[in-house]
Formats: C-alpha cells, structure tokens, sequence
C-alpha cells in the first residue's frame, strides 16, 4: 500500500468512526457538539471552564461554543457561575443531571471496553500522538492533565501551578488544564 493511500485509509477510518459515534450521540438528548461540551467540562479543572476554553478545546467559534453552552445551561446540565474577582468572567460546572447523562455507556464505549489492554494502550497511545500532530499543525493548545504540565508542581496535598499561582487539589491535578504546557 502506498504512504498516500495508507494515509487516505486512516482518515476515513477516523471520519467513519467519529460518524457512527456521532449517529449515536444524537439517540439521546444532547446534540454531539452538546455532548462533547459536556465531557470536555466533566473533565476540565476549574481554570478551565470558560466559554472560550470550550471553544479551543472543540476546536470551534466562540460563539458557537457560547450558544452550545447556553443550550446545556437552559437544559440544566451545567451552571454558570461568575467570578468574584472579575464579574465578566464567567465558569460552567456540570450538575448532577449532567454527571448522569455523561454516565450512560456509548457503544463506542464498550466496544473500546472489550479491548485488551496492550490494543487498548496501543490505540490510545497512537490517538494521542495524532491528536498532538494535529493541534501543533494547527497551532492550537495540548489541553493536557495538569499534573504533566511543565507548571505543576507535586505537593501533599495535590500539587501547585506555578503559572497561575495557586494551590491545586488532587483532583484538579487529574484534570484537564487550557493552560497545559510540556
């Protein structure tokens, strides 16, 4: 097979894959652009969460992420919450009907579940590193757990970020980070 076709198989693979799971995504009651939204903030640490770190994660308009935001809050999957440092400055947060809806199962899902785990790695490893091609081709952000950031700093009570300065929990340490650097 010739690096241009083998090229050309891969990326169809990705579109029909991403295709059947968007099919899927919209059997239930959040659009797929909804959805993602919404994972992306069930995952996002809390400096994470803007409307405009939804854009860049999606890779999307501002406004699009904004009137998908609206969309999740109106469905009261998310709440916004203002900041008490800068009123413009706005944060979303998942409720407890949006960690429901992000704990139903795609198809997708388990059939990844049913991988074994050297498939598994291997696949997620390889997405990984096409995922980083891709954002540096772009010239977007990496996005990643803050505790592989550059910034982070381990303590015992979950870590600090040198670049905001701030203490982190452990649970923002496992998160995702817009400010992410390698």
């Amino acid at each position: 097979m010739t690096a241009f076709s083998q090229t050309r198989v891969i990326q169809d693979l990705i579109d029909r894959l991403t295709r059947l799971n968007a099919a899927e995504e919209w059997n239930g009651p959040l659009n797929p652009s909804q959805f993602a939204a919404l994972s992306y903030l069930s995952r996002a640490n809390r400096f994470s969460r803007a409307p405009s770190h939804v854009a860049d994660y999606l890779a999307t308009t501002r406004g699009t992420a904004s009137q998908t935001l609206k969309a999740l809050s109106r469905k009261e999957l998310i709440k916004e919450t203002r900041s008490d440092t800068d009123k413009r400055s706005i944060r979303y947060d998942i409720t407890s009907e949006g960690n429901d809806i992000l704990k139903t199962t795609s198809g997708l899902s388990g059939v990844i579940e049913t991988l074994d785990q050297e498939t598994s790695q291997t696949l997620a490893d390889s997405l990984k590193t096409l995922v980083l091609a891709m954002l540096q081709h772009r010239g977007g952000r990496s996005f990643g757990v803050c505790k592989t950031c550059r910034h982070h700093q381990k303590t015992d009570t979950g870590g600090y970020c040198q670049l905001l300065e701030v203490p982190l929990s452990g649970s923002d340490a496992g998160q995702i980070c817009h400010e992410h650097a390698l």
